[in-house]
């Protein structure tokens, strides 16, 4: 059987990393190495070996590799984001499947020969708040227990990929921290007993079907710390957090494992009330029985001791040295290949030096703390790394505890220091190899303590001077001793002058060899460097060399150290000188005494004098500056009682002068508040200056706004009278072409009619005109006089008419001007009364103008029939005879002289009405007067109409004029606002 074990092995100094994981595989049996597998950075916290036994699988929070057991080579390496991070890594059992887990509860399951994913679990519950941390699968590899820092458990069918159920442990439990299946001889590997160990220690066991907790080990105080199952479940080891191991029989716990099966034939039961759904995802477990381990009488768990192996064997088994190497051949490989290899270096160097590994004196010697020697490390020498400085300055320490002169030697941190750098995770290799390397490669170092080793520089000198005198005579002559050019080297071990790779080559030779190979190496260096050292002249120069990395081939550093291990005479060489290598002591480590113990014991006697002496000083010094502290304390006190006298003093000198300030103060508040009254007297006299001229513009602004008001109103009045005179005028035009109209049409008529009556007055005057020749005369006389009297009533009555008209018009036009004026001071509803009394007065006119007309052509109708009868009656007395002519003639004129003697009063009306229903005479009554007419009586009456058009255009023409002094006067008032307001 193979066992795999992981460690930290450390790098050295000048590395990027400070670790790397080496795994290794050894045999249960013999004990023995028989592989190192390296690959991980970071620490291996998961092993799961195949049940085939061929591969495994390593998991570290950064990564997992799966090996191959056959080769001990990594077949594959998983690499994820450090966002994500890796739970955990296993293989199913009895399974060719990879489980992987990461930190984001992603679960994915691998073909383990080709890598293929098979599937991936999803997603738990949305409402679930669990973070996985733990898993466990059972030994048929079909169920998945998985649990985290939460009280729940989760159970996932790996077959179907499915949450079948959530357990939810009681509330004690916080976090889980390790889930395992107890195994059971009658389940065929379908286990149904979960054991979890949670936060508070206690490991409990529950049936996963009935959520039935079985039973449960650990305590509170007795809290387990980490436990594990025996593969037939019936024990089950637990490492307590005391540090106790305590075995537990799981038969003596509980009878509900390893039970056969039961019968074939059941009896169908009723089901109680209160069973759960078989459906439900989500059971809680039951708070029945717990079953806990049987106590003794006493109360007391029987515990077994483990002693511990005198011998050795069984400590530290993956550090346990292997007892196959042979030293020779060890150094017929390193001759061969220069070098151990890299990954066995380690374990060839600890096989070599034989180290011990004492960890009881060590931890002796650690647990004495820090010594006083090197408290004050980090001043002398400042390491940025605070691990490394820790390291250092606990393995000076365990050192100076060790043996005294290493508390007082100066270069033992620089001789310490490459090999802290290389073992800082180790800090007991690290402490037995310096102490390994003190005993045997530095041996005589300390004779000529606290001086350099004197005898062993003066060796390196010897072999110098018989290998190369010519640069020891250069030496010599540049007066370059070998305190400077050999002691440098030793004191710090040559970590100085080579890399890491050379510095690591080197030791793999010095740790091979004779401990005089050390002395050898420092001539080997000189010698091999003779070229740059010839040319150098100066003490600084060969100062920087011996303390500088310098151009130089270790290889052949290292090959000429063979040489002179072999060419150098034995009366010089210094081998005869050193001892052979002694390992350390197993157990205990030895005593080193190798130094002059009563210079030491001097230097410690008199750190002790000194140390006295300080302390007496100190006293003394603490009582004298207690002494000073009183004399002080009263001079303070002293002063401060002056000073606060003085205080006082200023302090009523301050009041006084502040209350005089103060007063001042008051003063010039009263000028400036007398000053700041002032002003608000004037700024308040210059507001309402200002506002009485705000309000005297604003009144200004008003009466100017009225005034534009008026003047619009006054414009917008001027332009409605302009329209209603416009409108008069185009009204009157239009009456006017109405009347030419209607005049033309009566014209037509007339000439007309006159035309016919022409033709029979023509007929009638042919066939009386010899008839009438002689009563021509007379006629013509009395038609004469009648005629002008009717031409003078006519004028009068035309002149009267004209006059009546005008006045009229004038009358009217004056009272329309009078009631627009007092329109435009009155209100518009005194205007419209106003209008409506001039337009009833109109009415009223105008039915009298109508009565009057009537009546007019009433009494034309008579007087039109009056002649047509005296027309028919002179018709009858012409036709009847000639006697009566002279009679006719008689009555004719005394009906002339009656006719003239009618009043004028009378004869206006009716020339009036006359002419304004001319147009509306019957033809009758115009033919009688026509045919009455001569052509004298028509010449008078186109004379008429001529008269009667003149008159009408005279008449519009002084309406017009009258209109435009109106307009004007109008204006003339608008441009007067005192001829308004009056």
């Amino acid at each position: 059987m193979w066992l795999l074990t992981a460690q930290a092995i450390p790098f050295l100094p000048g590395t990027t990393r400070e670790t790397s994981m080496l795994l290794t595989c050894m045999e249960t049996d013999t004990k023995e190495l028989v592989s190192w597998m390296r690959g991980h950075e970071s620490s291996v916290f998961s092993i799961s070996v195949h049940a085939s036994g061929r591969y495994a699988i390593t998991t570290s929070s950064d990564t997992a590799q799966l090996w191959d057991l056959d080769t001990f080579q990594r077949k594959r390496k998983l690499n994820i984001r450090q966002s994500v991070g890796i739970q955990k890594v296993f293989f199913l059992p009895f399974s060719n499947t990879i489980l992987s887990c990461f930190k984001d509860n992603s679960i994915f399951a691998w073909e383990c020969d080709t890598l293929f994913c098979k599937y991936q679990l999803p997603a738990p519950p949305e409402g679930s708040s669990i973070v996985y941390k733990v898993f466990a699968v059972t030994r048929d590899g079909r169920t998945l227990a998985a649990g985290g820092k939460s009280n729940h458990l989760h159970l996932w069918c790996l077959e179907t990929t499915e949450l079948f159920r959530i357990i939810e442990m009681p509330t004690k439990v916080r976090a889980v921290r390790h889930l395992e299946f107890l195994p059971d001889s009658f389940d065929a590997g379908s286990n149904q007993v979960l054991g979890v160990l949670s936060q508070d220690g206690i490991m409990r066991f529950v049936n996963i079907q009935t959520c039935k907790l079985l039973f449960e080990i650990g305590t509170v105080e007795e809290g387990i710390s980490s436990s594990v199952i025996s593969p037939h479940g019936r024990y089950i080891a637990s490492i307590m957090e005391n540090g106790s191991l305590n075995i537990y029989s799981v038969q003596a716990l509980t009878q509900e494992i390893n039970k056969p099966p039961p019968p074939l034939v059941k009896v169908i039961e009723d089901l109680p009330s209160n069973t759960l759904a078989s459906g439900a995802l989500k059971m809680k477990m039951g708070s029945g029985r717990v079953q806990r381990p049987a106590r003794s009488k006493d109360n007391k768990v029987p515990t077994r001791v483990l002693k511990r192996d005198l011998t050795g064997n069984l400590e530290n088994k993956e550090n346990e040295l292997s007892e196959g190497l042979n030293k020779k051949r060890l150094q017929i490989l390193l001759k061969g290949y220069g070098e151990y290899p890299t990954k066995y270096r380690m374990f060839i160097w600890r096989s070599l030096l034989q180290l011990p590994e004492n960890h009881t004196s060590f931890s002796s010697l650690v647990d004495k703390g820090t010594h006083v020697a090197y408290i004050n490390l980090q001043k002398k020498y400042p390491i940025k790394s605070r691990k490394l400085l820790r390291v250092l300055q606990r393995t000076l320490s365990a050192l100076a505890h060790w043996s005294a002169i290493f508390s007082d030697t100066p270069y033992l941190p620089l001789l310490t220091f490459p090999f802290v750098k290389l073992f800082q995770n180790n800090p007991l290799i690290c402490f037995e190899v310096v102490a390994t390397l003190i005993i045997n490669w530095c041996q005589h170092w300390f004779e000529y303590f606290p001086n350099p080793p004197i005898n062993i520089l003066a060796a390196i000198e010897n072999i110098l001077a018989f290998h190369d005198k010519e640069l020891l005579q250069h030496f010599i002559d540049r007066d370059v001793t070998s305190q400077l050019y050999a002691w440098p080297l030793l004191e710090t071990v040559f970590s100085e002058v080579l890399t890491r790779e050379e510095w690591l080559r080197l030791f793999d030779n010095v740790f091979s060899n004779h401990p005089s190979f050390l002395l050898m190496t420092v001539v080997a260096y000189n010698t091999c460097s003779r070229a740059p050292l010839l040319k150098s002249t100066l003490k600084d120069d060969f100062e920087y060399f011996f303390h500088h990395r310098n151009n130089l081939d270790i290889n052949v550093v290292i090959r000429e150290v063979y040489r002179l291990m072999e060419t150098t005479p034995a009366d010089i060489h210094p081998s005869n000188m050193l001892d052979a290598f002694v390992a350390l002591t197993k157990g205990q480590y030895p005593i080193f005494n190798q130094y002059p113990k009563f210079i030491v014991d001097y230097q410690t006697q008199e750190r002790e004098r000194i140390r006295k002496d300080e302390l007496e000083f100190l006293r003394e010094r603490q009582t004298v500056e207690n002494m000073q502290a009183e004399v002080d304390e009263q001079r303070a006190e002293d002063e401060a009682w002056y000073q606060k006298q003085e205080l006082l003093r200023r302090a009523e000198e301050t009041r006084r002068e502040m209350l005089l300030q103060e007063e001042e103060k008051m003063a010039q508040q009263r000028h400036r508040l007398a000053a700041v009254k002032r002003e608000l007297k004037v700024q308040e006299m210059r507001l309402q200056d200002a506002a009485r001229r705000r309000f005297l513009k604003l009144q200004q602004d008003q009466r100017e706004m009225e005034l534009r008001r008026l003047e619009d109103e006054i414009e917008r009045k001027i332009q409605m009278r302009d329209q209603e005179i416009a409108a008069t005028a185009e009204d009157l035009e239009i009456r006017h072409l109405e009347l030419e109209s209607q005049k033309r049409l009566y014209e037509k008529d007339l000439t007309g009619n006159q035309d016919s009556v022409a033709k029979e007055i023509r007929k009638d005057a042919d066939a009386h005109r010899q008839k009438v020749a002689l009563e021509e005369h007379m006629f013509r006389n009395l038609l004469e006089t009648s005629q002008m009297e009717g031409r003078r009533t006519q004028r009068v009555s035309e002149d009267n008419l004209a006059k009546a008209e005008q006045a009229c018009l004038n009358a009217d036009w004056k009272l329309q001007a009078l009631h627009k004026q007092k329109n435009d001071d009155l209100q518009r509803s005194e205007s419209y009364q106003e209008v409506a009394t001039l337009l009833r007065k109109n009415r009223k006119k105008e039915m009298q103008v109508l009565n009057a007309m009537v009546e007019e052509q009433a009494k034309k109708w008579k007087e039109a029939e009056e002649r047509e009868s005296h027309l028919q009656s002179e018709k009858r007395a012409s036709a009847c005879a000639d006697a009566y002519r002279k009679c006719f003639l008689k009555q004719e004129t005394s009906a002339a002289l009656e006719h003239d003697g009618q009043p004028l009063s009378e004869e206006v009306p009716r020339l009036q009405r006359e002419h304004m229903s001319s147009s509306c005479l019957p033809q009758t009554s115009q033919l009688n007067d026509i045919s009455k007419m001569d052509p004298t009586a028509q010449t008078f009456s186109s004379r008429k109409w001529a008269e009667q058009e003149a008159t009408g255009h005279d008449l519009l023409r002084r309406v017009r004029s009258l209109r435009q002094r109106l307009t004007a006067q109008a204006r003339s008032r608008c441009r007067d606002p005192h001829l308004l307001v009056t």
